[in-house]
């Protein structure tokens, strides 16, 4: 019973969050979907949860209603990318975000209709991977967590979203006669994307480092203690995201903040273009690419270097098994 009274309670904002697994992509698409709402004048005093249901049932109602407003929207979108303010990609991003909604909500819209008139997109993205001396330059930004972090996303690649599954037993150190030489991570532990990779000696001692400042903090650390935390007032002991006592999981949404503020602090961010907010090199991305382009110098099999970012490699994901030992 309490599942059927679950069901027929859900609105069409609770289906859309729950079609969505990542914290990031949530927020992405919700901003996304908020920015269309705007543009069709959809109940902008209403909250979002409202504005939503209200589309929901107009849409369902009235699908010619729906299908012109995506059409009227998607059109001034285009109009921006000729523009050079937005890329291709930004265009059918929004479409991502519209197209799951009213899919959640059996809103019937004539889908290929509206693909046909978008813009083609770039194969590649025209940013780049930073180079060593951005990284060195990034890593002396002032917060202990810094160098943690970009060790941690250069080494293995990891996206930005694995660091809201990321906790302290996930990463297990390897050793050779005493000596750390590299630390297995269990990337998205528990979930259905579950992989593991590796991070260099100096990723894992510069984390290492963290866990045990925190221990010496007070903090209880355990196996099961996040990874990255937000930072505490270390005279008071206490800070507006938590106690040292009481974390708060630093977010990978916080971790993107707090890799941007690096980035612009330390002078390395600069615009490609001054008409849109296109960058040399992505806040979240970069790192990722980085290893890529690291481990193909260094002659590593491209299927190998796939499984370590997590990439699916067809019929081969069945077959093709590789252990940590090897």
């Amino acid at each position: 019973m309490k599942i059927i009274k679950s069901l027929e309670e859900s609105n069409a904002y609770s289906l859309f969050v729950y079609a969505i697994r990542s914290q990031v992509t949530r927020d992405y698409y919700l901003r996304r979907l908020k920015i269309f709402f705007n543009y069709i004048d959809l109940q902008s005093d209403k909250t979002m949860d409202e504005r939503c249901n209200y589309f929901a049932d107009k849409g369902t109602k009235n699908p010619n209603w729906t299908f012109n407003c995506i059409v009227r929207f998607l059109q001034f979108q285009k109009e921006r990318v000729e523009k050079e303010e937005i890329t291709g990609a930004t265009l059918r991003n929004f479409i991502k975000a519209i197209k799951l909604f009213c899919e959640m909500d059996d809103i019937p819209i004539a889908w290929k209709k509206i693909t046909r008139g978008l813009p083609r997109i770039r194969r590649h993205a025209d940013d780049r991977a930073p180079t060593i001396e951005e990284i060195q330059q990034l890593c002396e930004y002032p917060d202990r967590r810094i160098k943690g972090i970009v060790y941690t996303m250069a080494s293995p690649g990891i996206r930005l979203g694995a660091w809201d599954y990321l906790r302290w037993k996930d990463i297990q150190p390897i050793e050779r006669e005493g000596k750390t030489v590299a630390a297995k991570i269990d990337v998205y532990a528990m979930d259905d994307e579950e992989y593991f990779s590796f991070i260099t000696p100096e990723a894992y001692y510069e984390i290492e480092k963290w866990m045990n400042y925190r221990q010496e903090s007070v903090e209880q650390v355990n196996e099961n203690s996040w990874v990255m935390r937000q930072l505490w007032d270390t005279k008071k002991g206490y800070y507006h995201h938590g106690t040292i006592k009481n974390p708060v999981k630093l977010k990978s949404s916080g971790i993107k903040r707090f890799m941007e503020d690096a980035l612009w602090t330390q002078g390395i961010r600069k615009k490609l273009n001054l008409k849109r907010n296109r960058y040399e090199f992505q806040t979240d991305h970069r790192l990722r690419k980085w290893f890529k382009t690291r481990c193909e110098i260094s002659g590593m099999k491209s299927i190998n270097i796939e499984i370590l970012m997590g990439h699916s490699i067809g019929i081969s994901d069945s077959y093709y098994k590789i252990t940590g030992g090897e």
